[in-house]
């Protein structure tokens, strides 16, 4: 009241207020209730008591009231502060919520047993459907693992290996330093909506598994606790559509996909409402051409009706669907990466020691094999095929066949006769056929389905296409339905989905057998016409490696012939490249065809897309001898052919990747770093990543072995990643090493820990994994921090990070508590903030954040009508620009801010915008 200005009272009432807001303060002592139940009133509430406790003041001026009324308040503030701090008020508080929490549950439990409404039969129901889909797909097949005294399932838990996505590289915003690959079953903690495309084998189906079993883990597996509390619909579209059904709406979602249970009313509604879905949309590649586009409406059905919180992931193989298919409804795309030779030898190692002490003498063996052997290293690229190089290994005592082909001829061969006969197994279901009538009759349903675009077939049309069979066989002798469980049962290709269904147990197996058929039929015409169909492309490739050299040799001037006639860029090269990656499936093929289909390659040669690059690089290593170097090319143009070359995945790459070592761009420069973890760890150390220029280049430091070649070559990079496949003790070296000023820790820390940080000096930038447990004491002292990323939080708290000045950026904050937000009081240098507006909702009004200039703000969630700015503009006065994703926002109130500026994503929707002021800026 001393200060300058005009007093807030009259001064013959100066004594008057003093009086009264001392007897209000003193009424404190006479209050029925203790430091606890005062901190639980808030300030507010408190001196409302406080006034009522205390004699009335007389005759006090209006203004004198006022402020009477803001001191004792204002006074409430402090003395509640001061509560808190006292070193036996969380001892008190923790004893007091226990008990309340106790009896509140007790409460609730009586309610829910004497009134057994939706919610209560909700969570019974959901109990016993997570617990069903524990058990549906908590186990893997592991192709190959039906040896002797072995199981062909294993717990997903233990089988299950993470393997790699990566990014639309295409992104013009997107940073040439970071390589946007990321693990896949963490996808969906960072999107909401994914499209995750990948080869036949590449693990697409058993990642759908694995999200599936860990949202119904508890507790959680480790890393996918973002999982937890979710409730998975598992659709696999072959499945919904196999006789021509219309796709399910959410109640139907269960008995679509063959779920025998028995769901309340309304509940899929309730839980895809509610936010709490992690819808697997799995095949797209699966149905025909015709109907994705049905499917994709049908996609966009469910996605308009149930807006916010679910997570969303759709597969499909690359070339199914065009590249922004899926683009205008938010999803982000990823590819699954073919496994590394590191993954490789893991995927060895486990299934080595599933196959039981028997495999064991050739578990190094293959890893050697692996190494040395160029063929063997091709064949080995995803989880199928690794598991049949495995089995294959094992079963013929370490010799391998060359070639894929051949790869497949063997498996048949191990699968269809071998493993029973040399297992002793007579015949079970009383036929005993050879290889060649089992060949023809499996290879019989693949061709009807192939033909028919179809993945499944009714058992009985199947039963009726074996018995046609046999008579042309010689085989009348053979009861039909005995012949037909023998192939179901015992083949190891086949399997029943459900009762009245058949499949192939992985689709590679189905397109080689058809392609096989074809050849035998030579219905030539039909490969070709359906050369541009995605779904035969696989087919036409082993098509050729079964033909004899003339018949190669017309399949492919075909495909040529339909390249020349072809309509549009893409379509020509997308049948040249065809007729490349099948010319390295023929065994023997005419000069003449071969050359010109390298001259036809050399056409499409540089490479004008990153899709582009990677069709180039299925060619294999012929593309090599077809991309140009580094001279005389554009940026853009040498970014893509490194693109073709780092995908060829052969050692022979490295001598190339060396032309390009000393290009200045960094965009080239970030993709050779990405492609070392493909390549022998040393020959690409040298040959590539020594020459590299390392200015704002992250180099990535993904194990042991490619730790110990950054420290053999005396490397120091400002910017590293870190994988958690770094033991403790080289990832202490390597940082010691390098006292980056930017780290990015993959995964969970080296060592379990945040230890290793504590020498650096220099760090500006740190990325912590998901699901960290960390203080902010494990963090470096003395560094000049400005950027700091984690998605779980301290455990104590953010108010330790006050001593990092140049902080001024924060990561988004899902969930924060009241404590969280008055942890954020404390940090004054933090400008730049992201939140869900339901988070802002629940921040306590005592908290302001008057620095904070910049806000990304997410939408969606359970407000379906849209969210206001009321929060915003209450918690961040200073707000200068506002970043608006997803939902509907009403920016009525964006006029009390002094100098705002709205972005918004084109999911958003804006209302209020009328007589909104000039200086409000709203843009897209």
């Amino acid at each position: 009241m001393r200060g300058p200005g005009r007093t807030a009272v009259p001064p013959d009432e100066t004594e008057a207020v003093t009086d009264a807001l001392a007897a209000h303060l003193l009424a404190l002592g006479d209050l029925d209730m203790d430091d606890v139940q005062a901190v639980h009133l808030g300030p507010r509430a408190l001196a409302r008591r406080l006034r009522a406790a205390a004699p009335a003041p007389d005759g006090l001026a209006a203004d004198s009231v006022l402020y009477l009324d803001t001191a004792t308040e204002w006074a409430c503030h402090h003395i509640l502060e001061f509560f808190t701090r006292r070193s036996s008020f969380v001892a008190r508080t923790l004893v007091e919520q226990t008990r309340g929490q106790a009896a509140l549950a007790r409460k609730v439990d009586a309610l829910a047993a004497a009134h057994p409404g939706p919610l209560a039969e909700d969570a019974a129901f959901e109990r016993r459907y997570l617990a069903h889909l524990a058990r549906k797909h908590g186990h893997l097949t592991i192709h190959g693992i039906d040896l002797r005294d072995t199981r062909e399932e294993w717990p997903l838990d233990v089988a299950y290996l993470s393997l790699e996505a990566t990014g639309d590289a295409r992104d013009p915003d997107r940073d040439p330093r970071e390589h946007a690959s990321v693990r896949a079953d963490l996808a969906p903690a960072a999107h909401e909506r994914i499209l995750l495309r990948g080869q036949a084998g590449s693990g697409k189906t058993t990642l759908v598994q694995w999200l599936t079993l860990a949202a119904c883990a508890t507790p959680p597996a480790e890393g996918m606790g973002y999982l937890h509390g979710r409730v998975p619909f598992v659709l696999p579209l072959r499945t919904l559509t196999r006789h021509g059904e219309r796709l399910p709406d959410a109640e139907r979602f269960l008995s679509a996909a063959d779920c025998p249970l028995t769901p309340p009313d309304g509940w899929a509604d309730r839980v895809l409402s509610a936010g709490r879905g992690l819808v697997l949309v799995d095949g797209i590649d699966e149905i025909p051409e015709a109907e994705r586009g049905r499917a994709r409406d049908w996609l966009r059905g469910l996605l308009s009706a149930y807006e916010g919180g679910n997570r969303w992931l759709v597969t499909s193989r690359p070339t199914a669907v065009r590249d922004d298919w899926l683009a205008r409804d938010g999803f982000t795309e990823l590819t699954l990466s073919p496994m590394t030779p590191a993954e490789v030898a893991t995927f060895v190692r486990r299934w080595h020691r599933a196959a039981g002490p028997a495999a064991a003498p050739y578990e190094q063996r293959l890893l050697d094999s692996l190494r040395t052997t160029e063929h063997v290293a091709q064949l080995a690229t995803n989880p199928l095929m690794c598991g049949l190089v495995c089995a294959l290994h094992h079963e013929r005592r370490g010799y391998l066949p060359r070639g894929r082909g051949s790869l497949y001829e063997a498996a048949l061969s191990m699968l269809l006769v071998r493993r029973d006969r040399e297992r002793g197994m007579g015949a079970p279901y009383g036929v005993d056929l050879d290889e060649a009538p089992q060949i023809q009759l499996v290879q019989r349903l693949a061709y009807w389905m192939t033909l028919n675009d179809r993945f499944q077939m009714a058992r009985g049309h199947a039963e009726s296409l074996v018995a046609e069979a046999l008579p042309a066989m010689g085989l009348t002798d053979h009861a039909p339905d005995q012949v037909f469980a023998h192939l179901l049962h015992r083949s190891g290709l086949l399997r029943e989905p459900t009762a009245d269904t058949v499949d192939f147990v992985h689709r590679t197996f189905q397109d080689y057998l058809a392609a096989k058929a074809l050849v035998d039929h030579w219905d030539i015409g039909v490969l070709v016409r359906n050369a541009t169909d995605d779904r035969w492309e696989d087919v036409l490739r082993m098509a050729v490696g079964h033909a004899r050299p003339r018949e190669a040799a017309e399949i492919l001037s075909e495909l040529l012939k339909a390249a020349d006639a072809a309509a549009d860029r893409p379509s020509r090269l997308r049948l040249v490249l065809l007729a490349a990656t099948a010319l390295g499936h023929a065994t023997e093929v005419a000069p003449e065809v071969r050359a010109e289909i390298l001259r036809r390659t050399g056409e499409v040669i540089p490479p004008r897309d990153p899709d582009e690059a990677r069709e180039l690089a299925g060619a294999g290593r012929m593309v090599l001898e077809l991309l140009p170097g580094p001279e005389g090319l554009d940026e853009r143009t040498a970014h893509l052919v490194v693109v073709a070359a780092t995908h060829v995945p052969s050692d022979a790459a490295i001598p190339f990747l060396a032309r390009y070592a000393d290009h200045p761009s960094l965009g080239v420069r970030a993709q050779l770093v990405w492609a070392w973890q493909r390549y022998d760890a040393r020959a690409y150390a040298d040959g590539v990543v020594a020459r590299l220029d390392p200015t704002e280049l992250r180099l990535q430091v993904l194990d042991d072995e490619r730790a110990d070649e950054l420290l053999r070559l005396g490397l120091a990079p400002e910017l590293l990643d870190l994988s958690a496949s770094v033991s403790a003790d080289r990832a202490a070296a390597v940082l010691a090493r390098c006292d980056p000023r930017e780290l990015r820790l993959l995964d969970h820390p080296p060592g379990g820990e945040l230890a290793p940080l504590g020498p650096l000096g220099s760090l500006e930038y740190l990325a912590l994994p998901t699901d960290a447990v960390w203080r902010t004491t494990d963090l470096p002292e003395g560094v000049p921090l400005r950027r700091l990323n984690f998605l779980s939080l301290p455990e104590d708290g953010l108010a330790g990070l006050a001593r990092y000045p140049l902080l001024g950026e924060l990561p988004y904050l899902p969930e924060p508590t009241p404590a969280v937000w008055r942890d954020l009081r404390a940090l004054p240098q933090i400008e730049r903030m992201t939140f869900s507006a339901e988070a802002l909702a629940d921040c306590p009004e005592d908290v302001v954040l008057p620095r904070v200039s910049f806000l990304v703000c997410y939408g969606g969630g359970r407000r379906r009508r849209g969210h206001s700015l009321d929060d915003v503009v209450r918690v961040f006065p200073g707000l200068q620009l506002l970043y608006l994703s997803g939902g509907t926002f009403d920016v009525s109130r964006a006029g009390d801010l002094a100098a705002l500026r709205v972005v918004r994503t084109s999911s958003v929707v804006l209302t209020g915008t009328e007589g909104l002021p000039s200086r409000v800026r709203v843009s897209a």
